[in-house]
């Protein structure tokens, strides 16, 4: 019990004595392995909670710690607020997942890729022409989901490229090469994300940009009426848990036509039937008003806090 109450209050340290039990015992007096879901999560709650860590810094360390073991199982730890100047944890969870892991990205893309399957019975793909104009990321992908280190990895082999530093900066040229130069609000995201995080890059999920969620080899209107909707979402991060997140930065063209001259209910309804369709199917979805993000030094406390909710750790640095 000393050793547990020790390493509760100063979490980089523990001191043992005999006859001290094992946290697994700990665990089961207590009866954790047992206890309904609500009252597990008001002890972890505790656990984070000032009255019992009345430091800052300690009780990140221990949100940080737990997320470690509770956002493969699609929950987390996150911040609601403050009491005494000290902040307050929620335990949450963020969508449902779904049990099925992606075979096959088809992100970074500069156009709609040709697409054909050299095997049916395996669903393996092939970029028939163009193959320069998409990026398709085809390992496997782990309960901690895609983190940019395996991106990183990946393009380092497929590209040949041993210098790592080298490897960094021409990946990142590339994905924001597929940004679409009329949205400022994307490009915003984009550099945000991964400037704020510059020095903890390898530990954080990838960002995808201009990644392909459906495929059909007709247009909407060869289609018609049983066409798919949003075939392209602008950001997608595979978190641990399976959880799939879609980031959308919503322009003008998602609810107007003419070019913005007209104002188009239908489509905006055909994008919000979309929405309904990804969430049944497990996804989180996003969106931000392009407004919100088209000036970049006014985005970036948003985006920080968005950010810093979504994965369940304390906000990056300031740039």
């Amino acid at each position: 019990m000393r050793a547990i109450r020790a390493s509760t209050t100063f979490p980089c340290s523990t001191f043992r004595f005999q006859g001290d039990w094992s946290t697994e015992k700990f665990f089961e007096q207590l009866g954790a392995f047992e206890a309904p879901h609500p009252r597990f999560g008001h002890f972890l709650e505790g656990l984070a909670s000032p009255a019992v860590l009345p430091d800052e810094p300690a009780q990140r360390r221990f949100v940080e710690l737990a997320n470690r073991h509770l956002n493969p199982v699609g929950a987390q730890l996150s911040q609601h607020g403050e009491a005494d100047g000290y902040p307050q944890f929620h335990l949450a969870q963020y969508g449902r997942g779904t049990a099925r892991r992606p075979r096959n990205l088809i992100f970074a893309s500069l156009g709609k890729p040709d697409i054909r399957f050299t095997s049916a019975l395996d669903n393996d793909i092939e970029v028939a022409e163009r193959a320069d104009q998409v990026l398709v990321y085809d390992r496997p992908i782990g309960k901690e989901g895609l983190l940019w280190c395996h991106l990183l990895s990946w393009w380092q082999e497929t590209q040949n490229i041993t210098d790592q530093e080298q490897a960094k900066r021409s990946l990142y040229s590339r994905m924001e090469a597929s940004l679409p130069s009329e949205s400022p609000g994307q490009k915003n995201l984009f550099w945000h994300y991964h400037h704020a995080n510059r020095d903890r890059l390898n530990d954080v999920p990838a960002l995808l940009p201009e990644i392909w969620l459906h495929w059909d080899p007709k247009t909407l209107r060869e289609r018609g009426a049983h066409a798919m909707q949003n075939l392209r979402m602008d950001f997608l991060m595979l978190l641990p848990g399976t959880r799939r997140v879609v980031l959308e930065v919503d322009g003008m063209q998602h609810y107007t036509r003419n070019r913005g001259t007209e104002p188009d209910s239908a489509k905006y309804a055909a994008t919000m039937a979309g929405d309904r369709d990804l969430k049944f199917r497990g996804y989180e979805v996003f969106r931000f008003g392009h407004d919100e993000l088209r000036d970049r030094d006014r985005a970036q406390p948003l985006l920080a806090s968005f950010f810093a909710t979504l994965l369940g750790r304390p906000p990056a640095s300031p740039l």
